[in-house]
This record gives C-alpha cells, structure tokens and sequence, in this order.
C-alpha cells in the first residue's frame, strides 16, 4: 500500500515524539518501524525525526532567505541548497536542441535526444564538449521541463473550428467511431480541412486538408483555395502519391467537402475503404484533429490567408513541414486508461517519431525502408527549422501586404558550447 504525503506526516509526527525520549536502542528500533512504513531512507528518517518542529536559521548569503522550512514542513521560507548538475552550457545547448525539434515537451525530447544530437553535431549545428554532451544525453523529461520553463512562457494559442452540413450521400458511407477504427497497421488515415478564415467565414479563404496516419502518426498536409471538392480530391490524389505506405483507407468527419460523389467514386475504383464520424462527436476523429493543431495551427497560426500568394507560400511551408514533422517531431501514443474512482490513469509509450514507428512495422517493403532512409539520412532538422520560420516570417508580411522574394535554402551555421 502507498502512503500519501499527509499520511507520511502524521506518522513521522507520532513518531517523533517517542524517538527523542528513547534510549540509543529503542531508537534504532522506532527507526527501522518508520523506514519500512514510510518508506524513507535511513538518513532522510532520522533527519525527519530528530529535526520534526525545529526550526534551523540559513545564514543570509544561501541564496534562499534568512529562514529555512520546519522539519514538518509547515513554514517553508526557504529551501536547501543543492549543487547545481546541468550548468550554463547544457541549458542553452538543451535550449537550441529544444527549438530546432519544435519546442516539443520534455517527454517527447528526452528519447529523442540520443538520436537527434548526432544529427545536429553531423550537420554541424552543434559542438559541444564531451562533459556537456554526456550530461545533455542523460537529463530526464522532468528536468528538460524544469530547466525550460521560462522559454515555454510565452506559447499560447487558441483553437476554432467549423464544419459545414452534410450532404444526402450520408447514408452510403458507414459510420465508423473511436473504438472501431483500424490501427494494427499503417494505410488507414484520418482527413479533416483546417479553414484559415482569419476569425470570419465570409467570402473565399485558403484551407489545409490534414491527412494522418493512426498507427505511425505520419502526417501530410496540402493547401488548397476553397472547400471545392474539385480541389480537396485533386489534393488527397497528391498526398496518396507521398505516402511511404499504400493508402488502405480514408475517414473522415461529415462535412460536404468528403461526403461527396467524386470522392466515393474515387474510393470505390480504387478499393479503398471510406468511413465517416458520428455528428458532434470528435474523438472519432481524435488523430487528425490533433494534428490541426499541434502540426498546423502552431505554425502558420489563425490569420487569414485566401490569395494565390497565401496559397503558393502554404504549400512551400507544408513541403518543408513534412520532413520535419515525420522524422524529426517524437509522438506519444496513449496505451491504456485505467479509471480509479473520479480520477483517470493514462498510460503512454515511449515517444517515437513516426518514421521510426514504420521501421517497427514488419509489413513495410525494403524498396519502401531504403528510399525513407535515403531520405532521412540527407536532411538536417536545424536546416529545415530555419526554412520554417523564413517562410512563416513570409507568410506573416503577406498578411500584412508587404511583397517579399520566396526564401533560398539557407546554408548551416554551428553554434558551439565548448
């Protein structure tokens, strides 16, 4: 049985009393019955016990305050110094690596990181000094959280969404929920449109058609003028040809942009499988719908785009994006909840990028695994992240009117922390 941290205390409490008026013997005794309860170690125990209720003065340069905490921890003003491990040149070694794979979270980087450093140092984006780099290869998603908190300040975006009616095909197309989707292998992909409607839905405006992969996570994004079917067909046709793995199936919500003849037709002659959601239900379409945001919305936002420019800069955007994205952006996929009262338990694995869950995937050919290392094998994350936010920066002055020459290939540059 795990005790609480109040329970903890409440013992340690009791306990306390009866360890000061003890003899050297009955201590040792009190000791071990605390140790084998609480579960603490023999020096923390002891600290515990003999220190419960006093109070200890820091001197005023600890760099904490002039009063620390209670042993019970009831008045903490200050805390107890701990040399510091991860120093100046592996936080902003860490920072960089953090902002070239896309300012992910701690539990996305930490099994990255023994693959992507080399990479960077390959394409010399890094140097770093042996000390350094052992210590930036061995800090835990806890730490890269701690150590990163002040740069994850300042981003926050919010989330829109629209769908139109259906049309009366509805009934041709089976509904297929959450619990029922296929995703023992890769092929099956879920479809949504991302509208950039700049906060109005009046007149013509640019949309994303976003197809991923549910069991590798691969995600492919096109730019296309207006909802016409004629484009988002057009578009699908494109992304099935990039695809690293045959297209066995496509699911999507029941806007008129999928439910429609050309692209039942399409599916029918070419043997695909054509599912649909349930009205107002989501989660049908989890993994899609987190990749409008995590994929698009974090990085050409929500203004409004709707010109040619807007279109050709979206796409130059998107076919750097896609690089990126299935090689070097590690996912997490949930494995199974576990509910315990009001409180539910998620258990996740461990953080792959989607081509690394395809190299897991036996059924992939070898024609297929050669030409995506061959692929992999060329690319440079810190190259493609700087194409990002040039194009982005583009983008940006589009909106805003101002003409700007499309962006050239930049050349790396190091950044040493020896």
């Amino acid at each position: 049985m795990v005790l609480t941290m109040r329970e903890k205390q409440a013992i340690t409490k009791e306990m306390a009393c009866r360890y000061r008026q003890a003899d050297r013997k009955a201590k040792g005794a009190i000791l071990d019955q605390v140790m084998s309860v609480t579960g603490y170690n023999r020096c923390y125990a002891t600290q515990r016990l003999r220190n419960w209720g006093r109070q200890e003065i820091l001197p005023a340069d600890a760099g904490n305050g002039p009063l620390s905490a209670l042993a019970d921890g009831s008045a903490v003003t200050g805390r107890r110094k701990r040399p510091r491990v991860y120093d100046e040149k592996v936080v902003d070694a860490l920072t960089r690596v953090w902002r070239i794979a896309g300012c992910i979270c701690g539990k996305r980087l930490a099994p990255f990181l023994a693959e992507l450093v080399p990479i960077l140092e390959r394409h010399e984006e890094l140097v770093l000094a042996d000390e350094t780099r052992t210590k930036l290869l061995a800090i835990s998603a806890a730490s890269i959280d701690r150590a990163l908190a002040e740069e994850k300040a300042a981003y926050r975006l919010k989330e829109r969404g629209g769908t139109r009616p259906s049309s009366s095909l509805l009934h041709q197309i089976p509904i297929q929920t959450h619990a029922e989707a296929r995703a023992d292998r890769p092929g099956f992909v879920e479809i949504d449109l991302v509208g950039h409607d700049g906060g109005s839905t009046s007149g013509e405006y640019c949309q994303t058609l976003d197809v991923t992969d549910r069991y590798s996570g691969w995600t492919e994004t096109q730019a296309v003028r207006n909802k016409a079917q004629q484009w988002v067909l057009a578009a699908l046709q494109d992304i099935r040809q990039r695809l690293p793995f045959p297209l066995l199936g496509i699911h999507s919500d029941g806007g008129s942009e999928f439910i429609n003849e050309p692209l039942l037709v399409y599916c029918q002659s070419e043997g695909i499988e054509f599912t649909r959601s349930r009205p107002y239900q989501k989660n049908d379409n989890c993994h899609v719908e987190q990749k409008n945001f995590s994929v698009v919305r974090q990085t050409v936002g929500y203004f409004r785009f709707e010109t040619e420019r807007h279109l050709e800069l979206l796409n130059r955007h998107y076919a750097v994006l896609r690089p990126y994205t299935n090689y070097f952006q590690p996912m997490v996929k949930l494995l199974e909840k576990t509910r315990l009262g009001s409180r539910i338990r998620k258990h996740y694995d461990k953080a792959k990028t989607p081509y690394q869950r395809l190299l897991s995937w036996d059924g992939w050919t070898n024609d297929d695994r050669e030409r995506a290392a061959v692929e992999y094998q060329r690319l440079n994350p810190a190259a493609l992240n700087r194409q990002l936010v040039r194009i982005e920066g583009l983008l940006l002055k589009a909106v805003e009117g101002e003409a700007a020459p499309l962006p050239k290939p930049a050349a790396g540059h190091a950044v040493s922390f020896v």
